[in-house]
């Protein structure tokens, strides 16, 4: 059986889900979700889990109704992540408790949850179980993920190992289940299901991490945002805990005053931050780390005991993602 491509499969998911219909009462209810999930994004972690049906020897189609359930809880954590920051975008367009309020916003979250567990068991009674027991120890990891980043705002010591964890519960995680519930729809052995787990695990890790580094050093023209968006948010991203690592004492108190200064102007704060962390050399390690999760999840691809033609999709798709110049 032919592969299909990376995109081949976002067609077919975003057909999918463009055919999913939710109850048309109470419209306060829905039509978040509805606004919500028509706010495309990039879909990769559905498509993961379409491409991992297929690696496995499965037909897509076989896991569209756990990859729509994938994307309606990745959507739910947002709608409640942006509640908790107060984040007024979303994808370009009004968050949900924005274009409608708070109370809107944390019952149509709840009610997206529900949905997404009523597709996840969308599958025959031998899988319903293997499936749940799977989802639900990934969506409270999410949970927990998302708890440590609002204590890393108030936090005045985050360690790397705390950071590392955070990433991993927060983005990594689902990422890594979204890989594994494809596995089980096509019959995929355990440690296959542990391995493809894995491989999502750390390479959204190593993502992250990316991210992290392209906040402060990528090219605005490329990636459609200025620099520096961590630092004036004070957030305490991989570049700023790995230089609270490394640096000196008196280094890292001027670091700390100047992060959290409210009287520098926008871009003298950056480009000071910036200058302490070239100082400390610290985009090289960052993307040092970001190499290893990479290598870490390549060589769990590569001990999946399939034919190597059948990884291609997943490795291409990975080597995409990557190639963004830092």
């Amino acid at each position: 059986m032919a592969l299909h491509s990376i995109n081949e499969l976002q067609k077919h998911f975003e057909n999918a889900l463009g055919l999913v219909e939710f109850s048309d009462r109470p419209t306060e209810l829905y039509d978040p979700v509805d606004y919500i999930l028509k706010l495309k994004g990039k879909r990769a972690r559905p498509v993961c889990t379409l491409a991992s049906c297929e690696m496995f020897g499965g037909n897509y189609k076989a896991a569209i109704n756990q990859a729509i359930a994938v994307e309606i809880f990745h959507n739910f954590t947002l709608v409640h992540d942006d509640i908790m920051d107060q984040a007024p975008l979303r994808r370009g367009k009004e968050t949900v408790h924005k274009k409608w309020d708070t109370n809107t916003g944390i019952l149509s979250g709840d009610a997206m949850m529900i949905l997404a567990y009523q597709y996840l068991q969308k599958a025959s009674n031998d899988k319903i179980q293997s499936l749940l027991s799977s989802f639900n120890r990934t969506a409270i990891k999410v949970c927990e993920g998302q708890q440590w980043d609002m204590n890393f705002e108030t936090s005045t010591n985050v360690s790397m190992d705390d950071y590392l964890s955070m990433i991993k519960q927060k983005t990594a995680v689902l990422l890594g289940e979204a890989l594994r519930l494809g596995a089980i729809m096509a019959n995929a052995d355990e440690e296959s299901q542990h391995l493809i787990y894995d491989f999502g695990k750390d390479f959204g890790i190593a993502f992250q991490i990316q991210d992290d580094i392209l906040d402060l050093y990528g090219d605005p023209e490329k990636f459609g945002k200025s620099p520096g968006g961590d630092i004036l948010a004070g957030k305490k991203s991989y570049l700023y805990v790995k230089a609270m690592e490394r640096a000196p004492k008196m280094l890292k108190e001027e670091l700390n005053q100047t992060y959290y200064s409210a009287d520098l102007k926008a871009p003298q704060k950056i480009e000071k931050v910036k200058s302490i962390f070239d100082e400390l050399d610290i985009k090289s390690r960052a993307k040092a780390e970001m190499n290893r999760y990479y290598l870490s999840a390549g060589i769990a691809l590569n001990t999946i005991e399939i034919p190597e033609n059948q990884k291609l999709v997943l490795k291409e798709f990975a080597e995409g993602l990557m190639v963004r110049e830092i």
